[in-house]
């Protein structure tokens, strides 16, 4: 995933009112890929890909089967978005 497409979904999902409508605009704008809303405190010792005044969003990566966060953009496809 390139830099700018994190900064861009971040700008996208701190306009969105909810957590919940942060992640319908970015499932609209990002059709190919996954975005899972969680809570902030299940991501408590993950590193954030981004993190904005309301939103915080983490690289999700996947083998096929099963999710896993990422520090890597480049195995990132999706998201796993929180309140901030």
């Amino acid at each position: 995933m390139e830099a700018h497409v994190v900064v861009e979904a971040l700008a996208l999902a701190e306009s969105a009112g909810t957590v919940r409508e942060a992640a319908q605009v970015l499932r609209a704008h990002y059709s190919k890929l996954h975005v899972v809303v969680v809570d902030a405190f299940d991501m408590r010792d993950e590193r954030p890909a981004a993190t904005g005044a309301t939103r915080a969003l983490y690289y999700g990566a996947t083998d096929g089967h099963c999710w896993q966060v990422t520090n890597d953009p480049a195995q990132a496809a999706g998201f796993f978005l929180t309140e901030a």
